[in-house]
This record gives C-alpha cells, structure tokens and sequence, in this order.
C-alpha cells in the first residue's frame, strides 16, 4: 500500500483540538497594532512635527532646501507660500509644505 504525500500530511496533523478564545485573538492584534504604531506611527508624526514649527518660524534670509532638492535662500514670506532666491536672478515661488528643511542641518529633522 502507498500513501500520497497530501494523505501522508493529513495523517500527521491530526484533527485540531478546537480553536482559541476570541479575546486571545483580540489581544493579539492589540499587542500587533501597538508595536506598528510604536515602530512607525509615532516617529513620523514626531518628525513632523519638528519640521511644521521649523516651517513656522522661517524668515527671509534663512538658507532652505526644498522638496525636490533644490538648495535656496528664503526672500519673501507670504500667507502659504515663500519666495526663493536659488540663483541670482532666479526666484520661484513655493509651498511652505515643499519645504524639508534647513541647509546644513537636515539632520535635526531627521531625528
């Protein structure tokens, strides 16, 4: 007699024993969500955080870099937008949301 190896594995896994408590189950995805929110979550929304009052208190003259990596010089602060020199006679107009930070000191927000 040959046994396949699909039989061979339901023979050797047996019937189960019944299944946990809903409660194990509940407190499981608790202790999941818990370190998803310690390992992810919450180091974003602290770098966030740093870099909103960092944009709050930016002022012409301060040397910036925006989003995309581009290096410039704070001239004009407007309601929801800046003005930035990045070449001598080159001025463009950004989002205060474009920018990521401070020249020199990108790893403050980093932390």
């Amino acid at each position: 007699m040959t046994l396949d190896v699909p039989t061979a594995l339901l023979a050797l896994a047996g019937s189960p024993q019944g299944e946990g408590s809903p409660f194990s189950s509940l407190i499981l995805m608790a202790v999941i969500f818990s370190i998803f929110y310690l390992v992810l979550i919450l180091p974003m929304r602290n770098k966030q955080k740093k870099l909103d009052e960092l944009v709050k208190g930016l002022k012409a003259g301060d040397k910036v870099i925006v989003n995309p990596g581009i290096f410039g010089t704070i001239v004009g602060v407007e309601d929801d937008a800046f003005q930035v020199r990045i070449d001598d006679k080159t001025k463009i107009k950004v989002l205060k949301s474009a920018v990521s930070g401070l020249q020199g000191s990108s790893l403050e927000t980093e932390k």
